[in-house]
């Protein structure tokens, strides 16, 4: 998919069609429903009674087009609109807000919102495999996240915190998790199946990865408190350069963000990291790695507030 505006997908219904089933079909068509990917049991339909872009099962005798089963099913939403969206996202490094999308997409407000949220949900990975490995370095952190009262018109207390905890890998992929506390059980639950233990750590040397630690190949600490954050190549200066995108999106772009939806705004941001221009993604294939995404899942609407 080209990262150029001027993409006819981004304008042409007809080509936005094209360029979902040439992504998301790319070995070939298949039955959603059924599973089928028997080509002569798949019918495309004719003739001006038939909607554009309509299959036709023989396996199940049903019908289908190339949104059945993703976010995109049932959405009135024109697929160029759809296609558009999904670039954007993909482009913006600290996010792109409702309102903004609201503008360049010419939609209502609520539109634009479930429409990113859609889309950030196509962001997730489906089954996530652990980072990291023999020979490999992840850091880890945490911070608070959810944003700041000076920031929301009309809020009268300060935003809920909700604490994050990143795993980066040097130079690879980042997974981001929202936990309840800061303690040995509730993180290393999350740790063990987020990383490989085969992989060396590095922490800042809070207490609650002390433990954690031992179950590492190493671990390797920096003490904050007494000004030390780097020593030779000891240190969490990676997690804490994704917390300043993360941070930086979240107050600069959204404001903040509910309990509700942290969980969608961090696999937005870790999509984005995980597939950056240093790792040779552009903002074309990353569009098409979204589209790549949305099989499967489904948001229905509710109300915004």
């Amino acid at each position: 998919m080209a990262a150029d505006l001027q993409n006819p997908a981004f304008h042409d219904d007809d080509k936005a069609r094209e360029a979902l089933e040439a992504i998301r079909w790319s070995n070939g068509v298949f039955c959603p429903h059924c599973g089928n990917s028997g080509q002569e049991k798949i019918a495309k339909g004719q003739g001006k009674a038939h909607r554009s872009g309509l299959y036709y099962c023989a396996e199940c005798n049903g019908q289908f087009t190339v949104t059945v089963g993703t976010v995109m099913e049932r959405s009135k939403i024109p697929l160029s609109k759809w296609l558009l969206a999904m670039h954007l996202m993909g482009a913006s490094k600290k996010g792109m807000s409702a309102l903004q999308m609201q503008r360049m997409l010419g939609v209502t407000y609520k539109t634009a919102w479930f429409l990113s949220h859609r889309i950030r949900e196509a962001m997730a990975p489906g089954t996530p495999t652990p980072i990291g490995g023999e020979g490999k370095t992840i850091e880890i952190d945490e911070t608070a996240i959810g944003g700041k009262k000076t920031n929301r018109a009309y809020a009268k207390k300060e935003p809920k915190k909700q604490i994050v905890m990143s795993l980066v890998e040097r130079g690879g992929a980042v997974r981001s998790i929202r936990v309840a506390n800061v303690r040995v059980k509730t993180l290393r639950a999350q740790i063990v199946k987020a990383a490989s233990r085969k992989s060396r750590l590095m922490t800042d040397a809070a207490s609650w990865y002390v433990r954690i630690g031992e179950e590492f190949a190493s671990h390797e600490t920096v003490n904050h408190e007494k000004d030390e954050y780097v020593r030779g190549d000891v240190h969490s200066n990676t997690a804490e350069n994704f917390f300043s995108i993360l941070k930086r999106g979240i107050v600069g772009t959204y404001h903040s963000v509910s309990e509700a939806h942290l969980d969608r705004y961090l696999a937005e941001f870790d999509f984005r990291y995980n597939h950056r221009a240093k790792l040779g993604v552009n903002d074309g294939e990353r569009a098409a790695l979204i589209v790549k995404g949305i099989a499967g899942k489904r948001l229905t609407y509710r109300p915004t507030h």
